[in-house]
């Protein structure tokens, strides 16, 4: 029965067993579409935001990207000027039976496999009538469709109070922030702005796992550019050959859906993408993701279809993972890239009365154009699990996962292989250097035979393991153990620390590293 289940249910059950994920409140019952991060989880996490930083904003050095970190909570007049008070909005479809409330769309995409986002209400009501689709509960007969704003809302100050929201994204900070940033910084154009930070939106009905949570994780960049230089990025040369899957609005309506394969320079030259700054970013969260754990051919960037297309924008392209489920597969978006033109701080200028242009040359201001890419840590964390599970049977007796070493959440384990004969306060002895004064993130584990130590390490990705033994004692060298290959190799112990730097930085090859055992 447990072969049958999908590997969404058997990554669950290991994040709940292994402390990767908990739900909230759970001894209350969970609550719908809000996660918790356990130990593991949290440094999981982590360290993806940590490598996102290092490679989207850090390492910019031309443009720079200038790192911000915005409150939660956005009055009534922000959200309203953006527009999200009028059109962040959701179909919903109830069921008068048993009350549940479905969103319509995924409704009728799972009833039928139509894609319908960007329908209205009154479409999409015909096409469940049409087609005779039921509640997915209790299979009674479905309500009208109608319109759900996905926003918290909430009071602040006494009284009545002032009507405010928890921010339904992150970039709204980013463009109140942009003239400050240009001022404090003393910033040209070109210039980014990054953030990470929480989001919150009503999902009328949060799906299992991390895929679609009240309460999520961003990372994103708002670039700011000036239009007559959009095809003049500075770094453009260095990914212009990075190879790119992209599904065009013409290959989603062919059968089946035909995946252009081409490089980021002759995307921009052919027109398939607007300029060389949002191919530039393509490019680079095609190499981030790859890195990250995701196979290259699982994942691609499907334009949006005009319905679909904000109509502020000049181009919108999702990078969709797919993920395994059965026969079928599933096919989640993790990143949404915009060029939002000038529409945001054009639209702040003008609801808040501040001049949000900014000095170009020669005295001339311009309002700068914006190119977005907005990263979902959840739903990126959560495809990234289930890509990097390993089944039990193949090579070991059980699951585990093969996280990249840049993100996996611990990097070496400690044992001793005896409880005895001083090497529990040897193995002890390196676990506090390794932790303490070399940074690593390290656990020590004495408990069960060191098979079973060996398995719960690998069931958290953790890439190394260093055993204390007899030999240890006399000679003062110890083993590593390979998670992928289980191999083993012997080096000094003067050494260890050394070589697994660079094993973590994949600067060595394990094999190469020591003695083999």
């Amino acid at each position: 029965m447990s072969e049958k289940r999908s590997t969404l249910d058997k990554v669950m059950e290991v994040s709940l067993r292994r402390g990767l994920v908990f739900p909230t409140a759970e001894i209350y019952g969970g609550f719908a579409g809000v996660y918790d991060f356990g130990p593991i989880g949290s440094f999981l996490r982590e360290n993806l935001i940590n490598f996102w930083l290092r490679y989207f904003v850090k390492t910019e050095i031309n443009p720079p990207v200038y790192l911000v970190s915005g409150g939660t909570v956005l009055p009534f007049e922000v959200l309203k000027a953006s527009g999200h008070v009028d059109h962040f909005v959701d179909p919903i479809v109830e069921c008068p039976e048993c009350k549940t409330e479905f969103r319509a769309d995924h409704v009728i995409e799972d009833a039928t496999g139509q894609f319908v986002e960007g329908l209205d209400e009154q479409e999409l009501t015909r096409i469940i009538r049409e087609n005779n689709i039921k509640c997915p509960n209790c299979d009674s007969e479905l309500a009208d469709v109608t319109i759900f704003n996905l926003m918290l809302a909430t009071k602040v100050g006494g009284g009545k109070g002032k009507v405010a929201y928890l921010r339904p994204e992150t970039a709204q900070i980013m463009f109140l922030d942009f003239k400050r940033t240009a001022t404090s910084m003393r910033a040209k154009l070109p210039f980014g702005i990054a953030q990470v930070g929480s989001s919150y939106r009503n999902e009328i009905s949060p799906r299992k796992g991390l895929i679609r949570l009240r309460e999520f994780e961003q990372m994103e960049i708002e670039m700011f550019v000036d239009p007559a230089t959009l095809n003049d990025q500075p770094n453009f040369a260095e990914i212009k050959d990075v190879k790119l899957r992209l599904l065009t609005r013409e290959g989603q309506d062919k059968e089946p859906q035909e995946i252009l394969e081409i490089t980021a320079d002759e995307a921009v030259k052919q027109n398939i993408l607007p300029n060389q700054y949002f191919a530039y970013y393509l490019a680079k969260e095609t190499v981030f993701y790859s890195r990250a754990g995701i196979p290259w051919d699982k994942f691609r960037f499907r334009q949006m279809k005009p319905e679909e297309t904000p109509h502020y924008s000049a181009g919108n392209w999702d990078l969709e993972i797919e993920l395994p489920r059965g026969e079928k597969s599933q096919i989640i978006e993790i990143v949404g890239n915009a060029y939002r033109q000038a529409y945001d701080l054009g639209t702040h200028a003008k609801h808040s009365g501040e001049d949000l242009s900014i000095e170009v040359q020669d005295g001339e201001k311009l309002v700068a154009h914006v190119v977005e890419p907005s990263f979902g840590v959840d739903r990126s964390l959560h495809c990234i699990l289930e890509h990097c599970f390993r089944e039990k049977g193949v090579d070991r007796d059980w699951i585990w996962f093969q996280f990249p070493n840049v993100i996996a959440p611990i990097s070496v384990q400690i044992y001793p292989l005896m409880r005895k004969d001083g090497m529990p306060e040897k193995a002890r002895e390196i676990y506090i250097q390794l932790k303490r004064d070399d940074g690593f993130n390290a656990i020590y584990d004495q408990a069960g035979s060191i098979g079973r130590r060996y398995a719960r390490a690998d069931e958290i990705g953790c890439p190394y393991c260093v055993t204390i033994d007899y030999t240890t004692l006399d000679d003062d060298t110890v083993t590593i153990r390979d998670r992928d290959s289980m191999k083993q190799i012997r080096v000094p112990l003067s050494k260890l620390v050394d070589i697994l730097r660079q094993l973590l930085e994949e600067n060595i090859k394990f094999a190469e590293a020591g003695q083999p055992v």
